[in-house]
């Protein structure tokens, strides 16, 4: 689909990623950056394009000759880092990590097709540690875990619109105290800690060339110019008393605890 207007430029999807990638919009792709740092190093290492149409300029591939080792490569809009994932087909998890210099970043790429195992590619590229996720505990701290690894994953995806929506709604203090997602670009909030997200909120989504969807919760949708556009219509759109769950976290769950112990003891009730 198309986001342009009639008559107008067509929409560039390396423009979220300018003003920190440079050398990669000079190159015309992540693809083409990468080639050329490989061809310098003379590793002989072929960077492919990713295989879905809209991404081939801000991701890359790598793959090696048996197709038993692969690596995606992607750009972190909210900071300079080129982010790698090197899996196996024999290996259980996915190692990740990522560096603002292109040419360490061949490097892992290069270190990993070439069978370095996974001490060895840690030891030679320390930005390339194994790395675990971590699920969260219940209210607020359930709502942090899945603030942190949405941002993670997003920063991992080639949709530079789509993370910078999701850190500048991040930036705001009602939108973090709702539990968020994404579905088909759309980012999408509920009250509690765990899907699924609420009908009655808004969300969110890009419509390229740096404008936003905001769909509201009568199920209509309105364009917004912007990030900040986009957030500033989301924070208009939520229904008044939005808030965080009530009992947040470990210390909120132990105040709920001892409320409703001494509920229990005197007949009288701490509120909860």
């Amino acid at each position: 689909m198309s986001h342009a207007s009639a008559g107008a430029a067509p929409y560039d999807p390396l423009r979220p990623y300018a003003p920190l990638y440079p050398d990669v919009v000079r190159a015309g792709s992540l693809r083409g950056a990468l080639q050329a740092e490989a061809d310098r190093a003379g590793y002989g290492l072929v960077i492919g394009t990713h295989r879905v149409p809209s991404w081939q300029l801000v991701a890359a591939r790598v793959r090696d000759e048996d197709g038993g080792r692969w690596a995606n490569v992607a750009m972190d809009v909210r900071l300079r880092s080129f982010r790698i994932g090197c899996r196996a087909a024999d290996a259980a998890r996915t190692l990740r990590g990522g560096t603002a210099d292109p040419a360490d970043a061949v490097g892992a790429l290069h270190s990993w097709i070439r069978g370095d195992g996974v001490d060895e590619l840690a030891a030679r590229w320390p930005f390339m540690p194994a790395r675990g996720e971590d699920h969260g505990g219940g209210g607020e701290d359930a709502v942090a875990a899945r603030w942190a690894r949405l941002r993670d994953s997003v920063a991992w995806g080639p949709d530079g619109e789509l993370q910078a929506l999701v850190e500048a709604a991040f930036a705001e203090p009602r939108l973090r105290a709702l539990s968020p997602g994404t579905s088909l670009s759309w980012l999408r909030f509920g009250r509690g800690p765990v899907p699924p997200p609420r009908h009655d909120l808004p969300m969110a989504m890009p419509a390229g060339d740096g404008r936003y969807r905001v769909r509201t919760p009568d199920g209509r949708v309105r364009e917004a110019a912007g990030t900040a556009g986009a957030v500033a219509l989301l924070l208009s759109l939520l229904p008044d008393g939005t808030a965080a769950p009530r009992w947040p976290g470990p210390a909120g769950q132990a105040r709920r605890k001892a409320s409703t112990s001494v509920a229990k003891a005197t007949g009288v009730s701490c509120g909860g």
